[in-house]
């Protein structure tokens, strides 16, 4: 019966997902139809097969994609809705790229002042917005939209005043990073010049504290509660104020490193053409895997194969690759439906299961009764 029951709920967590991604297909689908769009060539090539070299690029997507959702899903543990992953990546990538950019210590233990103060600088930006939530009462949602704008336009002054003007080019970066602090990829995939990013390991890392503190730890269990109700967590003796603070700190610790394997691994500097939405795609990310360490692995691999298959979109099929945006958007407004239309059935199947126990028992107490 155990079995039984742990099977179906396994298979109601996974409905939710495969319920969106249909839907985004049907969708996707009728609209290609009514612009004239040849729907079967889309697919096809969205579909195919990809090339070791693609399968490089979505492994590395992925990687930077599910440090971002994990930073997310912090906030979504404790019902904060922190939309503020991208200025906080933004800030503490630049703080990272200055920083290690000067040298100042050999080889790894450059590497590891970048992600200290990369870590710093987005726990110090989020926690502006979680300073304004628990003594201004000010909604997350609103601080960190604001801050993100915020961020983009600071980071981007403070990047006209140090940095270096290559020639022949119009990209304005910061100094690169030296030789010896630069991290190696991996060559996992064979067959292909082109490696995986060598901080695939930050993401494990990542992922298996997420996974540890929030779900084998007292902390974990207090932040949790905290955001199923505050009112029960302070009868339990937990200082609401301070788990909504440490909270937001958190989910920017782990925000700031969502731009290390690209700064470390691929551009080793940061310019105004470091790779933007990395906080936006987290969101939905982390809506997708539902918060969980193993799904969202499959929701930020989907999210980079979706990307990456979508490049051929206008050379095989005549549409924009613009088209991708469009099955995520669906995705998005998908997964929110089907996780309370499956949250409904779920909650239906248990009071049923509730009633024929109840009436199970009646049953036997009437047989049971003495005439």
């Amino acid at each position: 019966m155990s079995a039984r029951f742990d099977l179906r709920r396994i298979l109601m967590s996974l409905a939710a997902p495969a319920l969106a991604i249909v839907v985004a297909v049907i969708v996707t689908s009728v609209i290609l139809a009514v612009a004239g769009d040849p729907v079967g060539e889309v697919w096809s090539t969205i579909l195919s097969v990809p090339r070791p070299r693609v399968v490089v690029s979505i492994i590395n997507a992925s990687i930077v994609y599910y440090i971002s959702a994990i930073a997310v899903a912090i906030g979504f543990r404790m019902n904060l809705f922190n939309i503020g992953v991208d200025g906080q990546y933004r800030v503490a990538a630049f703080a990272a790229a200055v920083v290690a950019g000067q040298g100042w210590l050999p080889g790894f233990f450059n590497i590891l002042l970048g992600l200290i103060v990369a870590m710093v600088a987005g726990g110090l930006w989020a926690s502006i917005a979680g300073l304004l939530k628990v003594y201004r009462g000010v909604s997350e949602v609103i601080s960190t939209i604001m801050l993100n704008s915020i961020a983009t336009i600071g980071v981007a002054f403070l990047l006209r005043k140090v940095s270096l003007q290559v020639e022949g080019s119009n990209v304005t970066s910061t100094k690169p990073l030296p030789d010896d602090s630069r991290v190696p990829g991996m060559a996992l995939i064979p067959g292909v010049s082109r490696e995986v990013y060598g901080l695939l390991f930050l993401a494990i890392i990542v992922g298996v504290l997420y996974w540890f503190i929030l779900g084998k730890t007292r902390f974990g269990f207090d932040l949790r509660a905290t955001g199923r109700s505050e009112s029960a967590a302070v009868a339990s003796g937990v200082k609401v104020r301070r788990m909504v603070l440490t909270a937001m700190v958190l989910s920017g610790v782990v925000a700031g490193l969502v731009g290390m394997p690209l700064l470390f691994g691929q551009d080793y500097a940061y310019g105004d053409t470091f790779q933007p939405g990395l906080g936006f795609a987290g969101i939905a990310i982390a809506l997708l895997g539902r918060n969980h360490p193993i799904g969202i692995i499959f929701a930020a691999l989907l999210w980079g194969f979706l990307e990456q298959q979508s490049n051929g979109l206008q050379i095989t099929a005549g549409v924009s690759d613009r088209l991708v945006l469009i099955i995520q958007g669906v995705i998005v407004l998908s997964v929110v439906i089907a996780y309370e239309v499956i949250r409904r059935a779920n909650v239906r199947f248990e009071q049923r299961k509730v009633a024929q126990a109840l009436a199970e028992q009646g049953s036997l107490s009437k047989e049971g009764a003495p005439a």
